[in-house]
């Protein structure tokens, strides 16, 4: 594929701890060349994705409005604006609010990423007409993914009464081996965001913010920064991602192990999954959302288990051992119920801050994995059919059948 070097402009926000603006440029800086992942939005079936649904749009109105930034301090203004503006257009999309823009269901979650995609690509291609160095560009993508996965947006009203309920979801993946992939969390995330649902303890607000499918990202904290501001004043937190096929699994045991399956951007990570203060870290971590309650709701077409399986290597021991009933004292981690890859990798971050902030014994926290998302039989080609829709919007709707569940205990704010 012959890389495509955009040359017109683009650049972003910093947030939290980017909001001072990093150091002015002295020189000029050669613009990177596009990601793996950005490299795929070239491809025939991203571009139908963004024309159906009518985000074909958005990377040209991005490039406009940034033509005339003639700053570091401008650009990022537009890439704030313009991030935010993503994220709303693709939830109210999702939730049936303005213009279809297109054919495609409205419950699709892959025009988000998509756009997303297009935008950030302009902004690491970007070659500005005032210097720019590498710290300031990856200051501005950084700033753009935040405002563009709703995780500068989770809001929830003041007072007491109403619940407050967090979600994460994650884009899709494995791209190379269908490029279609649609992910439910991601959609979950989208239909949920900023709804209210009626618990047998009331009403709750759910929020949502969504994750890359990316290694580096989780080594340089995009979990902690994104949930830490949040976990002590929320009533339940759910991570959310596609696992098994026919089914939804709680995920009883999370594990501190990377089993190197490639990500978005074909680069694999092996190893004890990297946090802060690694002298303190635990191999594994639990959940504590209501999960005999939630697998005997059911709540939807799709079965709903309680999985305690993980992958040990015992105390003592040198190979890998399958528990089906959990992991054994002293032992260290290679998978736990939801793997090694990114989807347990977010739970055991999620769980282990809890934890960290002294939270587990009073924050319903934990993983759910929704059943794969399946095209109709024989669909082998087209973007899209009613039996993928009607596979993402059951294990939409059963998710939050099952918050409506984990949602039912006290209010704690």
């Amino acid at each position: 594929m012959n890389l495509i070097r955009v040359r017109i402009g683009v650049l972003g926000l910093a947030l939290a701890a980017g909001l001072a603006s990093p150091t002015a440029a002295t020189a000029d800086e050669a613009a990177p060349s596009p990601t793996v992942e950005e490299q795929r939005l070239d491809r025939a079936v991203p571009q139908e994705i963004l024309k159906r649904s009518g985000f074909d749009t958005v990377t040209p109105r991005f490039v406009r409005a940034l033509g005339s930034a003639q700053s570091y301090a401008q650009a990022r203004a537009v890439v704030v604006r313009e991030g935010s503006a993503l994220w709303r257009r693709a939830v109210e999309r999702a939730q049936g609010r303005g213009p279809a823009g297109g054919e495609l269901s409205r419950d699709d979650d892959r025009p988000l990423y998509w756009a997303r995609l297009g935008m950030t690509r302009e902004v690491r291609t970007w070659e500005p007409g005032f210097a720019l160095t590498e710290g300031q560009r990856s200051a501005l993508i950084g700033a753009l993914e935040r405002t563009s996965r709703g995780q500068s947006a989770v809001r929830y009203p003041h007072g007491k009464g109403v619940k407050r309920i967090l979600l994460t979801g994650f884009d899709p993946f494995t791209l190379d081996r269908d490029v279609r992939i649609s992910n439910p969390s991601g959609a979950t995330a989208l239909a949920l965001d900023g709804t209210v649902i009626e618990t047998a303890d009331g009403p709750a607000r759910i929020e949502t913010v969504v994750f890359p499918v990316r290694w580096q990202d989780f080594t340089d904290g995009t979990v902690e920064r994104t949930l830490r501001p949040h976990l002590p004043h929320v009533d339940l937190l759910t991570t959310v991602s596609q696992g098994r096929v026919g089914r939804f699994d709680i995920e009883r045991t999370n594990g501190a192990w990377r089993g190197g399956f490639p990500d978005n951007d074909n680069i694999g990570r092996t190893g004890t999954v990297p946090v802060g203060d690694p002298a303190s870290q635990p191999q594994w971590t639990t959940t504590t959302l209501p999960y005999e309650e939630i697998v005997a709701a059911g709540g939807g077409r799709f079965p709903v288990y309680d999985n305690t399986s993980v992958t040990e290597i015992p105390a003592g021991g040198t190979e890998p051992v399958v528990r089906p009933e959990g992991p054994t004292p002293g032992s260290a981690a290679r998978a736990g119920g939801g793997g090694d890859y990114l989807s347990n990798e977010v739970a055991y971050r999620a769980t282990l801050l809890r934890d960290r902030l002294g939270l587990h014994d009073v924050l319903p926290a934990g993983h759910v994995h929704t059943p794969v998302l399946q095209f109709g039989a024989g669909n082998t080609t087209e973007v899209s059919d009613p039996e993928f829709v009607r596979n993402r919007l059951d294990i939409v709707g059963q998710v939050r059948a099952i918050l409506t569940v984990a949602g039912g205990g006290p209010v704690t704010g």
